[in-house]
């Protein structure tokens, strides 16, 4: 196995089965063990103002791009197409609503994020761990806009549902074609990895009532 490989198998195989299992164990230790600890300190008791600015648009914005994810990268091609979905529809239905989501998630975000760095009070009830959760946030999004917008809208394009959509259902089949997601490009590989990687920290903030970011 030469370097590239091994890196590609590591990034693509191991670090995505190392996530999704401390996500599922993480949340059954924290619940069996600290399920108290899950809704400790919210920082809407500190700041409410921008937090119902910033709220409401990076939730709907992540919801409407967590939809658009689902259905392309879980619902298989020929499923549409079966369904009388014609190509040229979803890929323009994708690249809108991927748009509107990226628009609605970073207005968000960035309410959210001067809230959490400029307001003392809720800056001082803000852990490292939140910090790079948002960080991770940061550098996902902006790939995922490269992805939908700079890419897929005004870029040359590319099919994801013939390459990281099979290598996504090869995951949970426990038969990932690694080959699959190494050939699309480099900005689809380093946001799937990204994504990993925030799942993978996504049960470790201690308070998971927080409505923001």
């Amino acid at each position: 196995m030469n370097a590239a490989s091994a890196w590609q198998t590591a990034a693509f195989v191991i670090l995505p089965y190392v996530a999704l299992t401390v996500f599922v164990l993480g949340h059954v230790w924290r619940y069996r063990f600290d399920r108290f600890g899950w809704t400790s300190r919210s920082s809407q008791l500190y700041e409410r103002r921008l937090l119902l600015v910033g709220g409401p648009l990076f939730h709907y914005g992540t919801i409407l791009a967590i939809l658009g994810h689902a259905a392309g990268l879980l619902v298989p091609k020929s499923w549409t197409t079966a369904a009388g979905v014609p190509e040229w529809l979803y890929a323009d239905f994708s690249k809108a609503a991927g748009t509107l989501a990226a628009v609605l998630i970073i207005a968000g975000l960035l309410v959210l994020t001067f809230r959490r760095a400029g307001n003392e009070r809720v800056r001082v009830v803000t852990s490292t761990v939140d910090w790079i959760a948002v960080s991770l946030l940061w550098v996902m999004i902006v790939l995922g806009t490269l992805v939908t917008i700079g890419y897929n809208l005004v870029g040359p394009g590319h099919d994801y549902r013939e390459t990281v959509s099979l290598w996504l259902r090869g995951l949970f089949s426990l038969d990932p074609d690694v080959q699959l997601i190494a050939a699309t490009p480099w900005v689809f590989q380093v946001h799937a990895t990204v994504a990993w990687l925030f799942l993978a920290l996504f049960r470790f903030p201690v308070d998971r009532s927080r409505t923001d970011a």
